[in-house]
């Protein structure tokens, strides 16, 4: 795998392009020029079977890059959304640093700290019907 940083390799280049060209308008107003010129040239082809091909391919073959491209930027904005939290877990003091890695457990793990937290939350607002704080720092269940 190649150690250069994303944003600098070939590919990460055209997805970052691509993703913020097809999202402009501008895009937009090219696909409805296509389809009125599509829809133009069908007395010209007799609205045949080919006329008909021609835009039932096009238009398969673009979402199917575009799933691929929205995917890999999908990845990477996760990716780094995930950094940033976990920078501030690790930066705010009585955080759980043992969060820091949640995208990589598996489902039974994640849903056993769900309950603590729902734990937590429920008490959290039982503490405010009582006209109490509920900004303290409880301990999370092991």
């Amino acid at each position: 795998m190649n150690d250069r940083p994303y944003h600098r390799s070939r590919f990460g280049r055209m997805a970052r392009w691509t993703a913020v060209a097809a999202g402009h308008p501008f895009a937009f107003l090219l696909a409805v020029i296509a389809i009125v010129g599509w829809l133009l040239c069908g007395p010209l082809f007799g609205f045949s079977d080919t006329w008909q091909l021609v835009i039932n391919t096009s238009t398969t073959i673009i979402t199917f890059l575009m799933v691929f491209l929205v995917q890999n930027t999908q990845n990477r904005d996760s990716a780094a959304i995930h950094l940033k939290l976990d920078e501030l877990i690790r930066a705010v003091d009585g955080a759980h640093n043992a969060l820091l890695d949640l995208e990589d457990l598996e489902e039974d793990e994640l849903e056993h700290i769900r309950r603590n937290y729902r734990a937590i939350a429920k008490l959290a607002r039982a503490a405010i019907e009582r006209g109490q704080s509920d900004t303290d720092v409880p301990e999370v269940e092991r």
